[in-house]
């Protein structure tokens, strides 16, 4: 069957790329790569993948594309997945013999809600789907496919057996070219990364075991799976040959530091390429260790340092101690290599005083630029069951965590501190880290520096600032709304 790979439009500037980490609407433009589709797509001869929401494609455009597909593979996520059936609806209703499967985190550990979602799904994948997707596209029987579920000839939903992971990730094909045939690159923005960037992954799986991380728990797993360091490498002469306006790649793996000597090694082979490149890492490096790294491409490092609380860094499992973040964090700036920091608010068990300790900690580590996301529990995660047994949903729907206009709401509130406060907070955060001379200054720099970041941090500016407004119009219609704080535990 010839196979649409599809990212559905959403809200407005809804990030719900395969790729991305929490699904919703960021602060500034952000949005990206939809490589956990891109992979599968690179599977199947003759298909095509579409990514709705940075391509600008509404639903009408949408629909007209997909007319000419007999399979049509949609990526979903907890917050979309209501907007997400409704499109598939409206492809049905168009082709009523077009087969439909979902795929994502949320499909992967919830598959029986999902195909309950609605009539016009007829497989959920489960797991690591890319040859689950592939064998559909063969024309397999749904029963005789691993890791699928789907609804028997009586109505009832049939869980075939589980797929095994993939252990030998060098059988996967390169992204690349299905970037080069479906996507244009110029579309995608991260504020931290040079632009154009393009970002893969190198593995799968995180040895880590934060509660709150989504796709080690629901897709991934705990164990990191990874191409041989000759196939990156291979890929990335690659990609720079394809893509000569690129000036960074992102390794998108959860934590690609996970294995120091097979990064080491990347890293020595990629040192000749000449390019400039990024990855997620723990705070857990060396000086040595950055500077190699650096001396190689690497220009920054993702970092989750998420609280500046030992007791909710425990509570997490983020098994990693504040001074080990600090010396982490002094070695990057003394060997030059710019951090984008994260950090979460709402996480248990968060109070006005943990909070207040986050922040002072940002503006003691100083990083380039950060990120102030709100705890989101979604089905799958440890964080998810922990909110259920102790009562701390702030609504009564637990899958509801972004507001009608995509943004994040708080999803959790505690005996000592509601929702409300929770969501306040980020914009307080904001605003202490951003509006102080040291962070001003290096903005301007950057700036005066390159006249294209200087016009793409004006506009990031302007959307920075409104979407800071919004969030106290979210705020009040928060407050409208009865409390569900629940009762001390």
């Amino acid at each position: 069957m010839r196979t649409l790979f599809l990212s559905p439009p959403s809200f407005d500037g809804f990030d719900g790329g395969a790729g991305s980490r929490y699904q919703a609407r960021r602060e500034v433009t952000s949005y990206w790569y939809p490589t956990w589709l891109a992979q599968p797509a690179a599977l199947v001869p003759d298909s095509k993948l579409l990514d709705c929401p940075p391509h600008d494609i509404g639903v009408k455009q949408c629909l007209e594309i997909a007319r000419g597909f007999e399979h049509v593979v949609i990526n979903t996520s907890t917050p979309s997945l209501r907007n997400d059936c409704k499109v598939a609806e409206a492809i049905k209703q168009q082709n009523p013999a077009t087969t439909i499967g979902f795929v994502g985190a949320h499909a992967a550990v919830l598959p029986a809600e999902t195909l309950k979602a609605s009539a016009s799904i007829d497989w959920v994948g489960r797991k690591e789907f890319d040859f689950t997707c592939k064998e559909v596209a063969e024309g397999r029987p749904l029963s005789k496919i691993d890791g699928l579920s789907y609804r028997g000839s009586d109505g009832k939903i049939i869980h075939n057996r589980e797929r095994e992971m993939i252990a030998n990730m060098d059988v996967l094909p390169w992204v690349v070219d299905t970037y080069k045939r479906d996507l244009q690159i110029e579309k995608y923005f991260i504020g931290y990364l040079l632009h154009p960037y393009l970002s893969l992954y190198t593995g799968r799986g995180c040895p880590a075991q934060c509660t709150f991380c989504l796709w080690p728990q629901t897709i991934g797993g705990h164990k990191y799976r990874v191409r041989s360091p000759d196939n990156v490498a291979s890929e990335m002469a690659y990609a720079k040959k394809l893509f000569p306006q690129v000036r960074e790649f992102f390794f998108d793996d959860d934590t690609f530091t996970a294995n120091l000597p097979r990064a080491r090694e990347i890293a020595k082979k990629l040192a000749p390429l000449g390019l400039t490149w990024s990855c997620n890492s723990r705070a857990n490096l060396d000086y040595d260790t950055i500077k190699s790294f650096k001396d190689s491409g690497l220009r920054l490092f993702l970092v989750g340092y998420e609280s500046g609380n030992q007791e909710i860094l425990d509570r997490i499992k983020k098994g990693i101690q504040l001074d080990e973040m600090r010396r982490f964090t002094k070695a990057c700036h003394e060997a030059g290599v710019v951090i984008h920091g994260t950090f979460i608010l709402g996480l248990p068990v968060e109070t006005a005083e943990t909070i207040q300790q986050t922040i002072q900690f940002a503006m003691e580590l100083d990083v380039f630029s950060i990120q102030v996301s709100l705890a989101a529990p979604y089905p799958g995660t440890e964080l998810f069951d922990m909110a259920r047994q102790n009562g701390w949903f702030a609504k009564r729907d637990k899958t509801d965590i972004v507001h009608d206009d995509g943004f994040q709401q708080s999803a959790l509130e505690y005996p000592n501190l509601g929702k409300e406060e929770i969501f306040e907070a980020v914009d307080r955060f904001y605003r202490a880290y951003y509006l102080r001379p040291k962070p001003i200054l290096r903005i301007i720099k950057t700036m005066l520096e390159d006249k294209d970041v200087f016009v793409r941090r004006c506009r990031e500016g302007y959307e920075f600032f409104k979407s800071l407004r919004q969030r106290k119009v979210d705020l009040a219609a928060s407050r409208a709304v009865p409390s569900g704080r629940p009762a001390a535990a």
